[in-house]
């Protein structure tokens, strides 16, 4: 079982910076990868990002790239969201999840947080 607790979200100014963080709990993650989904209300939730916890590769959604950076600290089982040049299109509810590393990154994860808001004002 694999238990993620979301942190980190909040409001900020466009332009702005936040950094979400997703404390994971497992035996172990070597097969595991993380990754961040967004949900607006009435809409599909969307991937944002993911890395494979063995080896550190990762995958981006195109609107995020260059600005978001996804990445992992192994002694704090933490995966972290760095999210620069925010815009009020990011605002949405973020979702950490987990899966073990099967198939493409961007999709069928099998265990989800409870999320986290984060609103950028304009």
């Amino acid at each position: 079982q694999v238990q993620l607790v979301e942190s980190g979200g909040g409001l900020v100014q466009a332009g702005g910076s936040l950094r979400l963080a997703c404390a994971a709990s497992a035996r172990t993650f070597n097969n595991y990868a993380v990754g961040w989904f967004r949900q607006a209300p009435g809409k599909e939730r969307e991937f944002v990002a993911a890395i494979r916890w063995s080896g550190g590769s990762t995958s981006y959604t195109d609107s995020v790239k260059g600005r978001f950076t996804i990445s992992r600290d192994n002694a704090k089982n933490t995966v972290y969201l760095q999210m620069n040049s925010l815009n009020p299109e990011d605002t949405d509810v973020y979702y950490c999840a987990a899966k073990l590393v099967t198939g493409p990154l961007n999709s069928d994860f099998d265990y989800w947080g409870q999320g986290t808001q984060v609103t950028v004002s304009s």
